[in-house]
């Protein structure tokens, strides 16, 4: 291990046992009301609170520190009607052609469909790209490593500073979602991850009565 390319890590806060206890039953306690929802008001959000959520995401771990992740963030109410008339081609292919009868089947209870009118009416839509390589100030591809889980990590870490933030999300993903490459003029070495949309919920709104599974259900200890 070469020392000279490591300094002290003065910034790590260590808590009292009974703090530490609390603190984590308090996250988990506000964490266990994020709920997804579908629709969203049309409320502006201070871009600033976007720009602090995206740069939480953006301390997320990854494989060899490469940061294989771009976040296009789009409010451009022309650029979302965009995106909504390419993803509901999308979403209408995936219901009627390609979605099996057993997968139609799980999401009806969530009552999904091609429809996606969040996509136009929340501020602000967020395309999670991953980045299957770099390139370096001359020109040359940098490798990255294990980006699809860090794009993963990054982007969980992203809806919790969402939900932190006292703002809605939504997870949209429609398959393939090649167009948003286009639409964002995104380069071909980044392909779209997931969309994220973001927003006050609308008044009143109303979520599918579903629980999560219990701790035991989750987790083994041995």
């Amino acid at each position: 291990m070469n020392s000279k390319n490591f300094v002290l890590h003065n910034e790590y806060e260590e808590y009292p046992v009974e703090e530490m206890r609390e603190r984590a039953r308090s996250f988990y306690e506000h964490m266990s009301r994020r709920r997804t929802v579908r629709e969203f008001s049309e409320r502006l959000v201070p871009q600033e609170v976007i720009e602090d959520c995206l740069m939480t995401a953006g301390t997320a771990p990854n494989g060899a520190n490469m940061q294989p992740w771009h976040f296009a963030v789009i409010s451009d109410p022309e650029v979302k009607n965009e995106i909504r008339e390419a993803a509901e081609e999308e979403e209408r292919e995936f219901y009627e052609n390609r979605a099996t009868d057993e997968w139609l089947e799980a999401l009806a209870p969530l009552g999904t469909d091609a429809n996606k009118p969040f996509l136009e009416e929340a501020p602000y839509l967020i395309a999670i790209f991953s980045q299957s390589y770099g390139i370096d100030e001359e020109g040359n591809k940098q490798k990255h490593y294990y980006v699809k889980e860090s794009v993963g990590i990054a982007t969980g870490m992203l809806i919790a500073a969402v939900h932190n933030a006292g703002l809605a999300s939504l997870t949209h993903t429609p398959s393939p979602m090649g167009f948003l490459n286009e639409i964002l003029d995104r380069p071909s070495n980044e392909r779209p991850f997931l969309l994220l949309v973001v927003g006050y919920p609308k008044e009143n709104v109303k979520v599918p009565d579903i629980s999560k599974k219990p701790l035991k259900d989750i987790a083994s200890f041995i």
